[in-house]
C-alpha cells in the first residue's frame, strides 16, 4: 500500500510523517519528495531560483519522482513494505499547475499526462486542509511557492484532485493543534493498515 501526505505548505505533513515513523517504522517505510538524491537537490536549487523556468522545474520536479519510484517506492512495495511518502505526485499537479497556468491552458492535463506511463498512483492520500494565507504563515513564505496568493491556487488545484477522486482522499483540517491532527492522521493510517 501507497500512502501520500498531501497539502499546501505548513499544513504540517513533514511533522505527521516524522510522528507516524515514529511509531509505524517497523511497518512502513518513510519517503518524502523531493528526495535527497541528486535530482531532488536540483529541485531545491530550483525553488530557490526566482527566475527559474517553470517548464523546466517541472521536469526536474519529474526526474526526481521517477527516480524516487525507481530506487525507493517501487522496491519497497515489491517486498511487502507499506510505503509512507511526504508529498508526491498530487503535489505536482497541485503546485506545477499553478505555476504554469499561463503558459499552459490545461496545464493539470499536462501534467498527468506526462506522469501516466511511469508513476504509481497511490491507494491513500491524507490531505491537510487550511486556508492558503495561514499555510504561508505557518511556512514564512520563504521562497515563491509559500506565497497566500500561490498557495490558494495551489489549495483550488487540490480541490479539484479530491473532487475526481474522492474515495482515495481523507481529508483532515489542519487548522487544528500539532498533536490533534497528528491524532487524527494516525487513526486514519492505523485504519488503512487494518
Amino acid at each position: 500500500m501507497l500512502i501520500t501526505l498531501e497539502g499546501i505548505d505548513g499544513g504540517g505533513k513533514t511533522t505527521v510523517a516524522a510522528g507516524l515513523e515514529t511509531e509505524l517504522s517497523e511497518r512502513a517505510v518513510f519517503t518524502r519528495e523531493p528526495t535527497g538524491s541528486w535530482y531532488g537537490e536540483a529541485v531545491e536549487r530550483s525553488i530557490g531560483d526566482e527566475d527559474a523556468d517553470p517548464v523546466a522545474e517541472l521536469f526536474l520536479y519529474t526526474a526526481d519522482h521517477a527516480d524516487h519510484l525507481s530506487r525507493v517506492v517501487r522496491p519497497a512495495l515489491e517486498a511487502g513494505a507499506v510505503v509512507v511518502s511526504d508529498r508526491y505526485s498530487d503535489s505536482r499537479y497541485a503546485y506545477q499547475s499553478a505555476t504554469l497556468a499561463e503558459t499552459l491552458d490545461e496545464p493539470m492535463a499536462y501534467i498527468k499526462d506526462v506522469h501516466e506511463p511511469f508513476t504509481r498512483p497511490p491507494d491513500a492520500t491524507l490531505y491537510f486542509d487550511l486556508p492558503a494565507e495561514l499555510g504561508a504563515e505557518r511556512a514564512g513564505a520563504t521562497n515563491k511557492f509559500e506565497a497566500a496568493s500561490y498557495l490558494k491556487r495551489v489549495r483550488a488545484n487540490y480541490e479539484r484532485l479530491i473532487e475526481s477522486e474522492p474515495e482515495r482522499f481523507h481529508r483532515i483540517d489542519a487548522t487544528r493543534p500539532e498533536p490533534e491532527v497528528l491524532a487524527e492522521a494516525r487513526s486514519v493510517v492505523t485504519d488503512l493498515l487494518d
